[in-house]
């Protein structure tokens, strides 16, 4: 079993991860990349092994039961006793309210008694500053403030205080709710707020659901990843986390832990490629104004490949002394030194992924041309880079090289921005924007094509081989059929291939060679057999793929390709996008099946 195996609720504001007995093991304040108040997935301090948790204990549990409500982010687990079982339902609240958006940094969670007579404890023991500082406790008649440093919980309940205050077991005979919120106190009565935060709740989301083009095969797994992915999205700014974890190993005892609670540009235009292909447009709207804000910011100086979520520019990397990091596999790090590289894709990535709002005329907030001339500045600075030596998409952080993959997405700029401009009727700047991608497409065919290997390789003039390269079909660079595609995926899925599953590259890397594959990698080979016509090999790695998937239908990034096990940062937005794009690709039409 995996420690992977875990549910997210959230609202696009905060988010929880409960693992499958319930118990809160991971919660930001005061938003995505925040303080870890319950961190226990990344262990905890020595003098406090057991904080850092937020758990409902059943006396002699034997097993339990989770789900989602269905297309819903409300998780329920059933807790099974030898006296008795009981039902926890969590969400985190998102309605509309008052012609707005309410998305609070609360979590509920309900106790229902469902057979005989179950006794249970309530552990709630959060820490602040990354497990350092442990909270002052005050009490009120129906609550418990928790005070630290900069930020102050206060849990609301009907449950008696002082069985949660010694963490007493007790009869629980009647339901009970637990709202831990802001410091405030609640306009109603505890359960008159949850009946209503989760009657809103559940609306909201059937409601979000409701309205997604979903492909007719895989319907399940696709609206799950879609409503995980709207989860990694933090609607006040309107920013893509990469993950909602810092410093799950990529593989074991590598040191490869790294912090994923940013925006990173590339992971962000894939998720919104994957939901708009679902008619979620909204999330594109919401990600171009926080997109624009950066473009707006940069003043000829080189994008970064990786930002906060609150337009943050310095990441600044550091590792925490007090928590031993997931099943001891240290160090838990915080920011991310990949802000300060250079990675010229990140060009086409910010164009790729605002490229649909200049066609889309169902938008509610277009752009217009001056947003145009801002995204021409960038893609003048992609013909400036698009043969220069850089980190790359994988982040090597002592090595430069021409890489392929950043080349690419630099013709992807102007690529797009020729489409656009011709769409809006500049069209000589459609023309001009043509010629150079057509330059620098021809660079690429000659300069990354290696005929030693028969395959377009990492790097101009290189020799190692590199899935990264399978983004040709998926950006429209080549014909999926043109025979030095096909020989590039054949060498691929020789030297790269792990039955269904596909590594990043083949050299070694500043960690050496990774352990684990990138699930990533393994959509992408699928997309690009689909298109090159195996598609029912692509339909059976697809369904390899899904079976690994947690009971709750997620995924990490990274995947021991022997046993299954799940790696890297949870959830990965990389992998549920993977989910979404090959589902549509495969999936037989509606108008085949009705």
């Amino acid at each position: 079993m995996s420690d992977l195996d875990l549910g997210v609720i959230g609202n696009c504001a905060v988010a929880a991860l409960i693992d499958r007995d319930a118990r809160v093991v991971w919660y930001c304040l005061p938003r995505f990349d925040g303080d870890p108040v319950f961190h226990s997935l990344l262990g905890a301090p020595s003098e406090a092994p057991d904080d850092g948790v937020f758990a409902i204990e059943l006396e002699d549990h034997v097993h339990s039961e989770q789900h989602y409500i269905e297309n819903t982010a409300v998780l329920v687990t059933e807790l099974h006793g030898r006296q008795g079982s009981l039902r926890i339902t969590d969400f985190a609240p998102r309605f509309v309210w008052r012609d707005r958006l309410f998305y609070p940094q609360a979590l509920v969670r309900r106790l229902t008694p469902v057979s005989g007579s179950p006794r249970i404890r309530i552990r709630l023991r959060p820490r602040f500053d990354y497990g350092s500082v442990a909270p002052t406790r005050t009490y009120g008649s129906h609550h418990i403030r928790y005070v630290g440093p900069q930020t102050t919980m206060r849990l609301t309940t009907d449950a008696t205080i002082d069985f949660i205050r010694d963490e007493t077991f007790f009869n629980l005979s009647t339901p009970l709710d637990l709202f831990l919120g802001p410091d405030e106190t609640l306009q109603l009565g505890v359960k008159e707020t949850a009946d209503r935060l989760e009657e809103r709740t559940l609306v909201y989301w059937r409601t979000w659901t409701h309205r997604l083009a979903t492909p007719f095969e895989w319907q399940d797994a696709v609206i799950r990843a879609a409503i995980t992915l709207k989860l990694c999205t933090y609607e006040p700014t309107g920013a893509i986390v990469a993950a909602l974890t810092t410093s799950i190993p990529e593989s074991p005892g590598t040191q490869r832990n790294w912090d994923y609670r940013f925006c990173w540009l590339r992971d962000a235009y894939f998720v919104v490629r994957a939901l708009n292909r679902l008619a979620a447009v909204r999330k594109m709207e919401n990600y171009f104004r926080w997109l624009m804000n950066i473009v707006a910011s940069l003043h000829e100086n080189d994008i970064q490949p990786v930002y906060g979520i609150g337009l943050e520019n310095r990441l600044t990397e550091r590792e925490i002394p007090d928590l031993p990091g997931y099943r001891g596999m240290g160090p838990v790090r915080v920011g991310n030194q990949a802000y300060e590289h250079l990675q010229y894709d990140n060009y086409g990535n910010v164009i790729l992924g605002v490229a649909q709002m200049f066609l889309d005329r169902r938008l509610l907030s277009p752009p217009n041309r001056a947003d145009f001339q801002h995204l021409e500045a960038l893609g003048r600075r992609a013909l400036k880079f698009y043969d220069q030596p850089d980190a790359g998409m994988w982040e090597y952080r002592t090595r430069a090289n021409v890489h392929t993959t950043s080349s690419l997405m630099c013709w992807a700029a102007a690529d797009r921005l020729a489409r656009i401009a011709h769409h809006i009727g500049e069209t000589q700047r459609a023309s001009e924007w043509r010629a150079s991608a057509n330059r620098i497409r021809e660079v690429i065919l000659e300069r990354s094509w290696s005929k030693k290997r028969q395959a377009f390789v990492d790097s101009f003039e290189g020799e190692y081989l590199d899935a990264g390269v399978l983004l040709m079909t998926e950006v429209d660079f080549i014909d999926p059929r043109d025979p030095r595609m096909v020989s590039t995926v054949k060498q691929l899925e020789a030297v790269l291939g792990r039955g269904p599953h596909m590594m990043r590259y083949e050299a070694a890397d500043d960690f050496g060679a990774p352990g684990t594959a990138f699930n990533t990698c393994s959509f992408w080979r699928i997309d690009a057999l689909a298109r090159m016509g195996r598609i029912e090999e692509a339909r059976e790695y697809f369904d390899d793929l899904l079976k690994l998937r947690n009971r709750l239908g997620l995924m990490s990034e990274d995947v021991d390709t022997k046993t299954g096990e799940m790696w890297g940062n949870y959830p990965q937005t990389y992998s549920l996008v993977g989910i979404v794009n090959c589902a549509v690709r495969l999936s037989r039409p509606w108008e085949a099946v009705i």
